[in-house]
């Protein structure tokens, strides 16, 4: 896994991960903060995940079994557009809420009866976002079974969106980056344990 040790290194470099103590916008607390908004300040990095993210879909599920991309803004959305542009695919988003203007609709792009999709995020939690753009879009009549983050938390995402009859992909988690800035001996053992106990909650 070299892509995750450069990229947990990078990550860690320029404090796109933070260890400490920290509020998340669920209210719930937390030892580390992920903030993925800061890539794109990397354009070479950043390109470099699209392309391993690009490979990963590629692998998995190819590029034939879904029709367009699909996100939920911010973070997920800044991804989803450079991937789309890589893929040479469509890209729709989920609005968090119905716009209460002009169309008023929740899903945004061109979309149609029976449309297959996969889900683009840049960090899993609890899945909350992800599942209520999912609901929209079943509503809509547009399938979707997969999703992919970068960073998947390990705190819930995963059984969350299963329920739901998605799968959820991740480049990465939080244990692995913990574990290769240990084995690099960029964090110590103290943190490696408060991100342990963090997945446990």
């Amino acid at each position: 896994m070299e892509f995750v040790k450069e990229f947990a290194a990078f990550l860690h470099q320029k404090e796109v991960i933070k260890f400490g103590d920290f509020t998340l916008a669920s209210g719930k607390k937390s030892s580390y903060y992920v903030d993925l908004r800061l890539l794109p300040s990397y354009p070479h990095q950043f390109r470099n995940m699209i392309k391993y993210l690009q490979n990963n879909i590629i692998e998995s599920i190819g590029l034939d079994s879904f029709n367009s991309l699909v996100s939920v803004p911010t973070g997920g959305l800044i991804i989803a557009s450079a991937l789309a542009i890589e893929i040479v695919k469509p890209l729709i988003y989920v609005r968090s809420k119905t716009k209460d203007y002009g169309t008023s609709k929740s899903v945004e792009g061109q979309i149609y009866d029976g449309m297959k999709v996969v889900m683009i995020d840049d960090v899993a939690t609890t899945g909350g976002s992800v599942i209520n753009a999912i609901k929209s879009l079943k509503e809509a009549n547009i399938t979707i079974h997969d999703a992919y983050v970068i960073v998947n938390r390990m705190e819930g995402a995963d059984e969350a969106l299963k329920d739901v009859g998605v799968k959820l992909h991740s480049i990465t988690n939080v244990m692995q980056i913990t574990q290769s800035l240990y084995d690099q001996k960029l964090v110590g053992a103290d943190i490696l344990e408060k991100t342990t106990k963090q997945i446990g909650k």
